[in-house]
């Protein structure tokens, strides 16, 4: 029984140890991705940051276009969450609730650090079709949002497919024009403002 118990609590350690040189890995490229960006980043850099080896890095990731996803899908995480914290802050089940989290995404990769990662660096790194996949959680709980304010009678009845569709790829410009934007507050402030008149547009009016 004892063997048993040591066994046991020697593979907990060596998950645990696992667990942390993945975490070390990945908080060492965010670091790196942000400031230098994908290109300009290798994997001696990564390694040297995180105080490992090579070998330890491949152990767990395949390169560098493997690394760059994991930091990717942690970003993607960490906005929807943002969105939702937003979402859930306003009006449970509203159409102004909907405004709220796509306004906290916008004011969110206004940040340097994300914009690299998440808007410049990530279309050629991953390409289009794994940056839609890995963002799908996001997408799914926009149509969420606006399903339930539909069903609501916050707006009109809609395709809340199409509708979803048209107001996520508008918001996944509105962001890369601010990151390209000389004035890029001043551009967000312009996208938040359209995007206000749109949301207002859309909503239904009281009686």
């Amino acid at each position: 029984m004892a063997t048993t118990r040591t066994s046991a609590r020697t593979r907990l350690t060596q998950r645990e140890r696992s667990d942390s040189t993945i975490e070390e890995l990945l908080s060492a490229a965010r670091t790196l991705f942000a400031d230098r960006g994908y290109n300009a980043t290798s994997l001696d850099a990564v390694v040297e940051a995180a105080h490992l080896t090579k070998g330890a890095l491949y152990h767990h990731f395949s390169g560098k276009q493997h690394l760059f996803k994991a930091v990717y899908e942690r970003e993607q995480a960490r906005l929807a969450h943002i969105v939702a914290r937003a979402y859930l802050g306003a009006r449970p089940d509203s159409w102004e609730a909907v405004f709220v989290g796509a306004r906290a995404f916008l004011v969110e990769v206004l940040a340097p650090d994300i914009q690299r990662i998440n808007l410049i660096d990530a279309p050629g790194a991953l390409g289009t079709e794994e940056m839609r996949e890995i963002n799908s959680g996001c997408l799914k709980m926009m149509e969420e949002g606006v399903r339930r304010a539909a069903a609501t009678g916050d707006i009109a009845p809609h395709s809340v497919t199409a509708l979803t569709n048209l107001l996520y790829g508008g918001l996944c410009e509105t962001a890369m024009a601010v990151a390209r934007a000389e004035d890029q507050q001043g551009a967000l402030d312009a996208g938040i403002t359209e995007l206000r008149a749109l949301f207002d547009a859309l909503a239904v009016k009281p009686d």
